[in-house]
């Protein structure tokens, strides 16, 4: 069995405190924002693939690929509900090694993720505002990054409540325009089942690739463990709760609002025009909620992610692998500085194209998502005595046929996106050098541990 060193302990309880603050409603809605945050980008994968094939997938992705993530990281959340989440259940399972590279390849993909929200409030202010020069979407961006920033500087807690209200908006947005669309139908939503040229591999690539996005991350808010309120039982059940809002939030809309417009007219980042069109007399301000709602759910995607991401180079720091600086925490128990340094990161790279690495933050998603996945199955054969509140109401062996389901779902969509020339060979450059630079700094990282002093006696 792999223990902590001593030099670890002693870091992560000397040089942090932590306030569970966070309550199972706010962590509900924390996942909420860590997976989803709305139907947006549903339009898109609409008009990419057809109705039938985009409704076919939002059923199907959930249950090969969501429900059994969600009992293994439930399960482990309950198992081990520390601060530093996944970073800390690998570290159990494989050793401190293994630990750094899952953190360093979350680190890497969060850096393509991040850099998405910005520009996604950027799209639905144009709804407002839709002659911004570049100039104005680079503040516009910098004001998302920092005034997330500052709701995470107020404390974990204030992330939950702002959270809550967000979703809140947002679904009450989405399920005024569903009732509105219904009384507007005139057809089937789910016909045709494919867009022209989208019946083969390639619309299934698609297809899933976009779908993938809207169900990925259920691990992510692992990481603020430490600073939620009965742990073990509060995850899975925020988990359980989290789920069918997520799923439902996509296909109500869909349904109702397919079968009142066209869909051929569906474009990305078009959910305003679609309640214009859908909404009758009330048309104009359902447009003016929905595109409110896509810019406040952009603001709560980076908002509840910093808060997630954040908590990585925090305990990577009580470990003594980066800067002790990072390991501080204020009187709230918020690692400020660990809050700046990501928010200074995501700042610069959100000035830089990725549209070709989105594939490849796939990939790295799913290499650190297989270390978590055979962490479980690791620790149930070293450890059997190890449980939490929660616990897969099976044996090993069946946990780890279930392990294979939501791993196979993403390798499936990195191999099919490959086929695609033009993100092909920088999705696979890009991830080749972010995981070629992981063992690297680690080496780097355990040099600078001894050298300010800190060992590991084992």
């Amino acid at each position: 069995m792999y223990a902590l060193p001593r030099w670890c302990v002693r870091a992560s309880f000397a040089d942090m405190t932590l306030v569970r603050s966070i309550s199972t409603l706010s962590l509900v809605f924390i996942l909420y924002f860590s997976t989803s945050g709305g139907a947006f980008s549903t339009e898109t994968l609409v008009a990419s693939v057809g109705p039938g094939m985009a409704l076919g997938i939002l059923v199907l992705v959930p249950m090969f690929y969501s429900i059994p993530e969600i009992l293994i990281v439930g399960e482990l959340a309950s198992m081990l509900p520390l601060e530093g989440g996944y970073y800390r259940w690998v570290q159990r399972a494989f050793g401190p090694f293994w630990a750094f590279q899952n953190g360093w390849l979350t680190w890497m993909y969060s850096l393509v993720d991040m850099a998405i929200y910005p520009k996604l409030f950027v799209t639905y202010l144009a709804w407002f505002a839709p002659h911004l020069p570049p100039w104005g979407v680079w503040v516009v961006g910098l004001v998302v990054i920092w005034g997330a920033t500052a709701i995470n500087l107020a404390g974990a807690a204030r992330v939950g409540r702002s959270s809550i209200f967000a979703g809140t908006f947002i679904i009450a947005g989405f399920v005024a325009i569903s009732i509105a669309a219904l009384a507007h139908a005139t057809h089937v939503p789910w016909r045709p089942f494919s867009a022209p040229g989208h019946a083969g591999a390639g619309g299934l690539a698609v297809g899933l690739s976009i779908a993938l996005w809207n169900y990925i991350g259920w691990d992510n808010a692992s990481t603020v463990q430490g600073e939620v309120k009965d742990a073990t039982r509060s995850y899975p059940r925020a988990l359980a709760i989290t789920l069918p809002l997520v799923a439902a939030g996509y296909l109500v809309p869909l349904l109702a609002t397919l079968s009142a417009t066209d869909w051929t007219t569906w474009t990305e980042g078009g959910w305003p025009a679609i309640a214009l069109a859908s909404g009758g007399v009330l048309g104009p301000l359902f447009a003016a909620w929905v595109a409110l709602a896509g810019m406040v759910s952009a603001l709560a995607l980076f908002n509840a992610l910093l808060l997630a991401y954040s908590r990585i180079p925090f305990v990577m720091a009580t470990d003594g692998l980066l800067p002790a600086a990072l390991a501080r925490t204020d009187a709230r128990g918020t690692p400020r500085v660990a809050v700046l340094s990501a928010a200074v990161c995501y700042s610069v790279f959100v000035l830089l194209p990725f549209g070709g690495l989105v594939v490849a933050d796939v990939l790295l998603y799913s290499l650190a998502l297989m270390l978590e996945l055979g962490s479980l199955l690791a620790l149930r054969v070293r450890e059997p005595a190890l449980r939490g509140a929660f616990r897969i109401p099976l044996g090993t062996g069946a946990v780890a046929v279930l392990a294979l389901l939501p791993f196979s779902v993403l390798v499936l969509v990195v191999v099919l996106s490959f086929a695609d020339g033009e993100y092909g060979l920088p999705a696979v450059t890009g991830a080749a050098v972010a995981i070629a630079l992981g063992p690297l700094c680690y080496a780097f990282a355990r040099r600078h541990a001894r050298d300010a002093g800190v060992t590991d006696p084992a």
